[in-house]
C-alpha cells in the first residue's frame, strides 16, 4: 500500500513538472565553447539543436555590447543576419535555416570575440562560443648573423647564425638540435618582430631547425650547415687563392727582368722555387 502511494506521488509530480514547463519556460542551462581558426578559413558555431521550431525565437549576438548579428523567428517571418557598426562582418556571415548554426567565412583577427547565442521557445537555452583568430605565420629565416669565421681552435671553425621572423605576435620562435629544445623566444599581443641566434661548427653533422609556432600550426626551416655557413670555407680557399695570385704576378715581373738580361733558364728555376715556398708557407 505504501509502495503504490509512494509511486503515485512520483507520477503525479513529474505530470505537473510537465504541465509547468509546457505553459511556461523552461531552462535547459547555459553552457559554452573555445575555438581556434586560422585567418582566412570559417568556422562554424552551432547551436546544438536538430530543427528549429516554429515559436523558437534565435539570437546571435557578438562583443562585449551584445551587438546583435543574426536573428531567427519562424513565427514572425524573420530571417537576417546583420552587421556591426563598423562594417567587420560585411558579406561573411551564413546563418543555417534548419539549426540555426552560424557561419563566419573568410575570418579575421577583427573577428575574434565573444559570440552569444540565445534560444526563446518551449525551452530557453544561451550558449557563448570564445573565437580566438591566428594570423598566418611565415616561414622562418636562417641567415649568417657574422661578417667573419670564428675559431676556438687552429683546426675547428664555426660560424654565427641568426633565425629571424618579422610582424608576428602569439608566437615561439625555437632552435632544435634534431628533437631536442636549445633556446626560445615568446611574443604575445603586439605584432613584432623576433630573432634568436645560434653557433655551429662547420664540420657539425646533426640536424638543426629554426620553428616557428602558435597554438594551431607552425613553420619549420631545416639549417643547410654547408650552405649557410660556406662564408667559412670560402674565406679559406680565397686565402689560399690569393697568395697564388700574388706569387704568380711577381714571378711574372721577375721573369720579364729576365728575359731581358737572356736568363730564361734562370727565370724558370726561380719562378718554380719561389711557387713552391709560396704554398708550403
Amino acid at each position: 500500500m505504501i509502495h503504490t502511494f509512494v509511486l503515485f506521488c512520483l507520477c503525479f509530480w513529474r505530470l505537473i513538472g510537465n504541465l509547468i514547463c509546457e505553459q511556461s519556460v523552461c531552462s535547459s542551462g547555459v553552457f559554452g565553447e573555445s575555438v581556434s581558426v586560422m585567418e582566412g578559413d570559417s568556422v562554424t558555431l552551432h547551436t546544438n539543436v536538430t530543427q528549429i521550431h516554429e515559436d523558437d525565437d534565435i539570437l546571435w549576438t557578438f562583443g562585449a555590447e551584445n551587438s546583435p548579428i543574426a536573428k531567427i523567428n519562424r513565427a514572425a517571418g524573420i530571417f537576417n543576419t546583420s552587421d556591426v557598426p563598423d562594417g567587420r562582418f560585411r558579406d561573411r556571415l551564413k546563418l543555417d535555416d534548419q539549426t540555426g548554426s552560424l557561419t563566419i567565412t573568410d575570418i579575421t583577427t577583427q573577428h575574434a570575440g565573444l559570440y552569444k547565442l540565445q534560444i526563446r521557445g518551449a525551452i530557453l537555452s544561451s550558449q557563448t562560443s570564445n573565437v580566438s583568430v591566428y594570423a598566418r605565420l611565415p616561414v622562418p629565416v636562417i641567415s649568417n648573423s657574422s661578417s667573419k669565421c670564428s675559431s676556438s681552435s687552429s683546426s675547428q671553425q664555426n660560424c654565427s647564425l641568426l633565425c629571424s621572423v618579422v610582424n608576428v605576435s602569439h608566437v615561439t620562435l625555437s632552435w632544435y638540435k634534431g628533437n631536442s629544445l636549445l633556446s626560445s623566444i615568446s611574443v604575445s599581443d603586439l605584432s613584432s618582430s623576433l630573432s634568436l641566434p645560434l653557433e655551429v661548427e662547420y664540420q657539425d653533422k646533426n640536424s638543426y631547425s629554426c620553428v616557428l609556432n602558435n597554438p594551431i600550426s607552425n613553420q619549420t626551416t631545416h639549417l643547410n650547415i654547408t650552405q649557410h655557413c660556406h662564408t667559412c670555407a670560402v674565406l679559406i680557399s680565397a686565402a689560399a687563392g690569393s697568395l697564388l695570385i700574388v706569387a704568380a704576378v711577381v714571378m711574372c715581373c721577375i721573369c720579364r727582368k729576365h728575359r731581358k738580361t737572356h736568363q730564361e733558364g734562370k727565370c724558370y728555376l726561380q719562378l718554380l722555387i719561389s711557387t713552391t715556398t709560396k704554398i708550403t708557407l
